[in-house]
C-alpha cells in the first residue's frame, strides 16, 4: 500500500539531511537512540561485525547527524537489517533544536516513502550512578517522539556493563525498571543488556525480539504528527517539549547572570552567549502566526460545534 506523502517535506529539509533512499518492503529498519556515548556506534558496529560507524571515547558526540549500516539478517539472508544510528539531545556541536529536526526529518521522509520501522532501540549506560539531568531529557524526548502506542515496540537496552560490579548494575537496572522505565514497561516495551561490545552475536541477543517479531510495527507519534495530520516540526509534542526546557534553560541563565554581574565578567560573557544561543533555538521553534491562527480557529469552531449539539 502506498504511503502518505509528507506535504511540508521540501520545505523542512535541509542540505546534507540524510534520508534512507533505497529503502526494499523487506527491509527490517531500526532507530538507534539514546544520550550522547551511550554505546549506540559501539552497538553498531558490533551487530555489523567491523567498523562502520565513528565511536567517540570522549564526551564529545561522533554522530552528529543521521548515519545508516546495512547489515545482512542472521535467519534471512535475503533481507536487509538497516540500523539508523542517531545523534542525542546532547550533542557537541549541533543545538537541540538542529537535532530534532534531522531525527523528525528522517523519520517523517522513511514513513511517508512507505518504510515501516520493525522496532527502535533506546540505549542507556548503566554504570552511571544516578538518570543525570541529559538522561532524563533524552528519555522525555525519545518518549514525546514515540507515543505510548509505539513503545510496546521499543527496546531499553543498557550498556558499560564491564564497568559496574554486577550486583551494583542489577540494582540500578532494578531502579529504571521501577521508576523512569515503569511506564513504558507497562506499555509494552522489553529490556535487553548489550554485554559484550567484541561480540556481533552479543548485539544480536538484543535484537532477536525485533527480528522474531511478525507483527506490523505501529507508526511513531511524530511520524503521524508530521505526515498524517499535517504538523509542523513545532506543533508536534516534542517540539512543544524541547521548547519549554529550552525556555526553562534560559530563565536559569538568566538568573545565573544576576548573581555574575560585577564579580565574574568572564563567566558573564558566556552565559549572555549561551542565552542567546537558547534564545535562537526557541526563535526556530516558535509556530508560524498564520499557523496559530488557524489552530486557534479550527478549536473554536469545534467548541462551538460542540456546544450546539
Amino acid at each position: 500500500m502506498q504511503g502518505k506523502k509528507w506535504k511540508e517535506r521540501k520545505n523542512t529539509m535541509k542540505d546534507g539531511d540524510v534520508i534512507l533512499k533505497d529503502g526494499k518492503p523487506t527491509d527490517i529498519i531500526i532507530p538507534v537512540m539514546g544520550p550522547t556515548g551511550v554505546g549506540k556506534s559501539t552497538f553498531i558496529n558490533a551487530a555489523c561485525g567491523e567498523e562502520v560507524t565513528t565511536v567517540g571515547h570522549e564526551l564529545k558526540s561522533c554522530t552528529a547527524r543521521i548515519q545508516h549500516a546495512i547489515c545482512e539478517c542472521p535467519s534471512d539472508p535475503s533481507r536487509r537489517v538497516i540500523l539508523v544510528d542517531t545523534p542525542g539531545f546532547d550533542d557537541t556541536y549541533v543545538d537541540d533544536s538542529e537535532i530534532l529536526r534531522h531525527i523528525a526529518v528522517w523519520l517523517a521522509s522513511s514513513y511517508g516513502d512507505n518504510m515501516k520501522l520493525a522496532g527502535i532501540l533506546y540505549f542507556h549506560d548503566i554504570s552511571q550512578p544516578r538518570m543525570f539531568g541529559t538522561s532524563r531529557k533524552n528519555l522525555d524526548m525519545f518518549r514525546r517522539l514515540c507515543g505510548e502506542d509505539a513503545e510496546k515496540n521499543v527496546i531499553l537496552v543498557t550498556t558499560k556493563w564491564s564497568e559496574v560490579r554486577e550486583e551494583v548494575g542489577e540494582s540500578r537496572e532494578q531502579q529504571l525498571k521501577s521508576s523512569f522505565w515503569q511506564e513504558m514497561i507497562a506499555h509494552g516495551s522489553q529490556v535487553a543488556r548489550f554485554l559484550k561490545p567484541d561480540l556481533p552475536e552479543s548485539a544480536w541477543d538484543v535484537l532477536e525480539p525485533i527480528l522474531a517479531n511478525t507483527a506490523e510495527a505501529v507508526a511513531l507519534r511524530i511520524q503521524q504528527e508530521l505526515v498524517d495530520w499535517g504538523k509542523l516540526i513545532p506543533e508536534t509534542d516534542a517540539g512543544n517539549a524541547l521548547r519549554a526546557t529550552l525556555k526553562e534553560l534560559t530563565a536559569r541563565h538568566r538568573e545565573n547572570m544576576e548573581g555574575l554581574k560585577g564579580k565574574d565578567e568572564q563567566r558573564l560573557k558566556e552565559t549572555q552567549k549561551e542565552v542567546y544561543e537558547l534564545l535562537k533555538q526557541i526563535q526556530g521553534l516558535k509556530v508560524p502566526f498564520r499557523r496559530r491562527m488557524r489552530g486557534w480557529i479550527l478549536s473554536r469552531s469545534r467548541s462551538l460545534h460542540i456546544g450546539l449539539r
